[in-house]
């Protein structure tokens, strides 16, 4: 089980905390293992729409594999941004150099920095934001118009919904792009996931189409990517012919079924290599032979 602790501080925006929430929310509910925890420094927090919400003050006993999040804030001038309390920058930090991850949405880039967490990191913020918090953390370095930066451990987010493409990045980092897809389609959001590097899964970015008999498709692939999915066996999920699938597939997607599955095969090896594995394990836990097909994907994609 994964605790997903969402740090709530004074004038939060309610899309900061809601949109990642419901993401991991889904993911749970789609039998993924996640569980939610709400902390704050102060019990009763006043969100910049005016909702009041009520959180404990006691932290969670915090794994290595769990992540503390934090949504951004509006917060009048001076001083722009929330104020992080000495006990809460110190469970961020202990938390961190414990082997856990932290991620912060919007305006809660600062509340990181306030931990000393971006200490030469790379991270981002809301666009209205990047300049000053370049100004107050110099030995950060702010990645600028994109939706999130990932850092090691430390994972930031530009502003408002970016949230929610920052949590469908965890969740495929966690489970792979398929539960993220899953999880997107079933909260009907447009699923990108454009960080600073190439991180706009195939499993997402061909879903920008209205074709439901090729999102039943792609379902049935994204779920069974590592095994052998003849195009019989997919025209029928789709109920027509082998051609009609293919055409459609393509049009919609820009790819045929056997190269979206491909697709899909090589960015979960990419994962597995990132995470240590070997070329040949990595290959055989897509549903290739051996290594052989990776490296022709990898020579490819050059």
């Amino acid at each position: 089980m994964r605790r997903i602790v969402f740090l709530l501080l004074p004038r939060l925006h309610l899309l900061d905390l809601a949109g990642p929430a419901q993401v991991f929310s889904t993911a749970a509910n789609l039998g993924h293992d996640y569980e939610l925890s709400y902390v704050a420094q102060d019990e009763n927090v006043l969100s910049a729409q005016g909702l009041p919400l009520r959180a404990r003050t006691e932290w969670p006993a915090l794994a290595e594999q769990d992540l503390v999040l934090v949504p951004g804030s509006r917060v009048p001038e001076p001083p722009r941004w929330p104020r992080l309390h000495a006990a809460s920058a110190e469970r961020l930090r202990a938390h961190h150099a414990a082997g856990g991850s932290v991620a912060s949405v919007c305006s809660g880039a600062d509340v990181l920095g306030q931990a000393g967490l971006l200490h030469g990191r790379r991270c981002t913020t809301h666009h209205d934001l990047q300049d000053e918090l370049a100004r107050r953390y110099p030995t950060a370095t702010v990645v600028r118009d994109v939706l999130f930066v990932e850092d090691g451990r430390i994972t930031t987010s530009a502003g408002i919904a970016s949230g929610i493409d920052l949590a469908l990045h965890l969740v495929a980092n966690d489970h792979g792009p398929g539960a993220a897809a899953r999880v997107a389609r079933d909260m009907v959001v447009y699923a990108r996931r454009n960080g600073d590097d190439q991180q706009a899964s195939a499993m997402l970015r061909h879903r920008a189409h209205l074709n439901d008999a090729v999102h039943r498709v792609q379902d049935l692939i994204d779920a069974r990517f590592a095994d052998p999915l003849p195009l019989a066996e997919l025209a029928a999920a789709a109920g027509c012919s082998e051609r009609t699938l293919t055409r459609s597939f393509v049009r919609a997607t820009g790819l045929t079924p056997l190269r979206y599955q491909q697709a899909l095969r090589f960015e979960r090896a990419e994962h597995l290599l990132a995470q240590g594995a070997t070329s040949d394990a990595a290959a055989r836990a897509v549903g290739f032979a051996d290594a052989r097909m990776l490296r022709r994907l990898r020579a490819r994609e050059r």
